[in-house]
């Protein structure tokens, strides 16, 4: 198995190589798609993480399934972006130069579902052990499995345009059809779609399945979940940091062009995190508890994606109304408003949004919390020592609920 392993990873290897390749032809033959040759490279980089990790899991715990995973998640996204360097040297660097890049696109538009439906459904369900939370998610396992075959299966022979097959590409001449398309194949189109959307579900439901192990766990195996629910934490921080490069972009911000570029460098270097996570979380013999990281994560996410909202809703209602009034189309004016907005929220909005965490979350530590902050107000108007005695030793045992309470007064000096 240790062998299996091995070759793996120098398939997936090889494959890099390939991509690197292609990075080198694309950039000294001048393609016009330079920063999207770059981030390939970039992605083809960081998704190397998961097989890099994936066969130090499975050498060493052959049994557990999550590195044979890991190993699967870094071939597909290994393949999808040596396709696109492919793609990019056929039809933009030196078109005609290699063997049909329609069939290739088409061969391989399948890509995309264990890359993404792998990482979204049985890393999360088998996580950390390799087995199921309980026997009742097996029909979740069985439903991920048939979604993912079908969409495997289906898409390559849907007839439709080939620049839609799969996600297709930027790059694929417009109004070409499918050369696999099955015309028969039309009416159970939607079968595909609804495969699509079960496969979503079925993440959802691999989502509620690690919630569900994470409150049954206890020990060693909480704190490998809280590892990697960190790291998937701060994977939807860089996506919702994504998402608000787009949204600045969308309405012509100068700021545009920095904002897209540093999002789009921390989305695919942040997936690194993931199998790191996962490796140190299994491999590891004593981990650290994280939950300080957990908790800067939860509140620093949502409070990325409410003011991404604030932001553009100011921006879009204040620009509706200043090109109503002066009748220009600038929408400088709404910009600065926005932003100043966002400024003053900040703050009153980052407290609001970790007391809630703390209440929902940690709610053991919010209750300490409280608890000595009520004692320390009530403090300054006790004088009696007997009952200030009583109050501290019932704080804390509320507090900290130790075993034995014990207080130690020194006697003042005569």
């Amino acid at each position: 198995m240790s062998r299996l392993a091995w070759e793996i990873f120098g398939l997936n290897a090889l494959i890099f190589a390939g991509t690197v390749g292609f990075f080198l032809f694309n950039w000294t033959e001048g393609s016009s798609g330079w920063d999207a040759t770059v981030g390939s490279v970039m992605g083809a980089a960081a998704f190397f993480s998961f097989p890099a990790v994936g066969l130090l899991v499975a050498s060493r715990q052959p049994r557990n399934a999550i590195g044979w995973i890991l190993l699967a998640i870094g071939l597909a996204w290994e393949l999808y972006f040596l396709v696109e360097g492919y793609l990019r040297y056929a039809w933009d660097t030196n078109p005609g130069s290699l063997w049909r890049p329609d069939l290739v696109l088409v061969l391989t538009s399948w890509l995309w579902v264990p890359a993404v439906g792998l990482m979204g459904t049985f890393l999360v369900l088998l996580f950390p052990d390799g087995r199921l939370p309980a026997l009742g998610w097996r029909p979740l396992a069985r439903l991920s499995a048939l979604a993912m075959i079908l969409v495997s299966i289906g898409t390559p022979l849907m007839s439709v345009p080939l620049a839609e097959v799969g996600g297709g590409s930027e790059l694929a001449p417009l109004g070409v059809a499918n050369p696999l398309g099955l015309q028969g194949l039309s009416p159970f189109l939607g079968v595909i779609y609804v495969a699509v959307g079960l496969l979503v579900l079925c993440i959802v439901g691999s989502a509620a399945s690690l919630v569900h192990r994470f409150r049954r766990s206890r020990g060693r195996e909480r704190l490998q979940l809280k590892w990697v629910a960190a790291a998937a934490a701060t994977v939807a921080v860089a996506y919702l940091l994504f998402m608000a490069s787009g949204f600045v972009g969308a309405f012509d911000d100068p700021r545009r062009s920095s904002w897209v570029g540093i999002a789009e460098s921390v989305v695919p270097l942040s997936f690194v995190l993931i199998p790191v996570a996962a490796g140190v979380a299994i491999l590891k013999h004593r981990l650290y508890d994280i939950d300080r990281i957990i908790n800067r994560a939860l509140v620093y996410g949502a409070l990325t994606a409410a003011l991404a909202l604030v932001y553009v809703g100011a921006v879009v209602g204040v620009g509706a109304i200043v090109r109503a009034v002066t009748r220009q189309e600038s929408n400088n004016l709404a910009v600065a408003a926005s932003t100043l907005v966002v400024a003053g929220m900040f703050g009153p909005l980052r407290r609001g949004i970790q007391s809630f965490i703390d209440r929902r979350f940690y709610r053991n530590k919010y209750n300490a919390e409280q608890t000595l902050a009520d004692f320390s107000a009530g403090l300054r108007d006790q004088v009696d020592l007997d009952s200030l005695n009583a109050e501290l030793v019932g704080v804390v045992t509320r507090a900290m609920q130790p075993s034995l309470v014990s207080l130690w007064l020194k006697a003042p000096d005569a």
